[in-house]
């Protein structure tokens, strides 16, 4: 009997404006569980930097927490990402959303000189280290970028956090819909999905090829 691979996701929240893009991680989820493998959902256990309103794109006086918010989402089923042990998974995989630029990181805000959320930065570093591919869709391939300083990724066309992604030591290409860069040296493999003006297919289509990129190195 074949076992089955083991994907930990980390979500960043619930909703673009605020937290994890909810089509990009669900839609990641499907390709995992349809390439065979099986997800672990976490997400850190920390303030969202703020909420917004999702109907007028303000933002609004509550405080939510981004572990919560993400149980949305996971239905319940998802850890505190302080307990992620590379060890135990095969790979691990980012969603976009600007909860990744937001509540994972500060590339929102800070560009190139952001910080990282200490529990993401460990669980992307020790994944690294152990030799394990890291798939990451949207602004995400940012966050890595950040965390690992020389890696090949892609966000799409947004010549801004292109910019960002070189100043941080990347090195950024050029992608449309569906289209995904593996740095095979570094096993990291990188999709653009939302940071295009995209619909759902092309999300799906993004979130089936890299979740396969991921899969194949792992």
């Amino acid at each position: 009997m074949t076992t089955k691979k083991q994907i930990a996701v980390i979500l960043s929240g619930c909703g673009v404006y605020d937290g994890a893009e909810i089509h990009e991680s669900v839609l990641t989820l499907l390709a995992i569980a349809r390439q065979g493998a099986e997800y672990t959902l976490f997400a850190p256990d920390i303030e969202q930097h703020h909420v917004i309103n999702h109907l007028t794109g303000e933002p609004t006086d509550e405080k939510r927490n981004v572990l919560i918010e993400a149980a949305r989402i996971a239905r319940g089923q998802i850890k505190a990402l302080s307990t992620y042990k590379a060890g135990d998974f095969d790979a691990l995989m980012l969603p976009g959303g600007f909860g990744a630029a937001k509540n994972l990181s500060t590339v929102a805000f800070d560009g190139p000189n952001c910080t990282i959320d200490a529990d993401t930065e460990h669980a992307v570093k020790t994944t690294h280290a152990a030799g394990k591919p890291i798939g990451a869709l949207c602004i995400a391939p940012a966050v890595i970028t950040k965390i690992l300083g020389d890696i090949t990724v892609t966000i799409g066309q947004d010549e801004g956090t292109a910019q960002a992604i070189e100043a941080m030591g990347g090195n950024h290409v050029t992608t449309d819909h569906g289209e995904v860069i593996v740095d095979e040296s570094n096993k990291v493999a990188t999709t653009p999905c939302y940071m295009l003006d995209a619909n759902i297919l092309q999300i799906a289509e993004g979130a089936e090829k890299v979740t396969q990129a991921v899969l194949q190195m792992a």
